[in-house]
């Protein structure tokens, strides 16, 4: 499990945040394969003392996901801060790989990651991207100036990830335009996956209840 505070202070990486054009982002998995994903590779991380229903909703194709800045780490043995996150248990060493959902951030979040790719160079830190929501705008990790995407708060937002691993680089798209071109912290045969929720985070006051709600969430790949 990432650690916000190694995550979030050990970036040392060349990233571009771009603005481009709003498009239809259907081109962005034209060429990959859709991975068939079960229920059960949606692993849901909460705070270990309370339980699921009490921090974590599924209905009508929604995942509603949300922590108390207070709240408990996922174990009593793991420090690490409040989350109420999903692991996609799909884990990968190569290849190229997307992520693709649909993210609803109620107002009020703030100092949260709502999607990571976990996975590094060890000896680094913890993940190769972090997406952060600060006072309303989606940023490269706690960067308040690389701002991905402006005002996010009570609207869905689409949001494609690609993680070229032989390459080491990322890409996001958000509602089809790119917003970020990242150097990688991954390297060849470490172990990847992505995350999605909320991940309290400990730059820039975060606030007291973080929330994030998720639909449409899928994977893709090629070689």
């Amino acid at each position: 499990m990432a650690c916000s505070i190694l995550c979030s202070v050990l970036v040392v990486v060349t990233a571009v945040v771009i603005g481009t054009a709003r498009g239809s982002g259907d081109h962005l998995t034209a060429g990959f394969t859709r991975v068939r994903l079960t229920e059960s590779q949606f692993v849901v991380q909460k705070p270990y003392n309370v339980p699921l229903d009490a921090r974590y909703e599924f209905a009508g194709g929604v995942r509603r996901m949300w922590v108390f800045s207070t709240d408990k780490p996922g174990s009593a043995t793991h420090p690490g801060g409040a989350r109420t996150e999903i692991k996609i248990n799909e884990v990968y060493t190569s290849g190229v790989w997307q992520f693709e959902g649909e993210v609803y951030v109620p107002a009020g979040t703030s100092g949260a990651s709502i999607m990571q790719i976990f996975g590094a160079k060890p000896e680094r830190q913890a993940t190769t991207l972090m997406l952060h929501v600060y006072d309303g705008n989606l940023t490269f990790y706690h960067r308040l100036q690389s701002v991905l995407a402006h005002d996010v708060y009570d609207r869905w937002l689409r949001l494609n990830v690609v993680h070229d691993v032989g390459a080491r680089n990322v890409t996001v798209f958000v509602d089809g335009a790119e917003k970020l071109r990242s150097s990688s912290h991954g390297a060849p045969h470490a172990e990847h996956y992505f995350k999605f929720g909320v991940y309290k985070q400990s730059h820039h006051n975060p606030s007291h209840r973080m929330e994030s709600r998720w639909r449409n969430v899928r994977v893709f790949t090629k070689p």
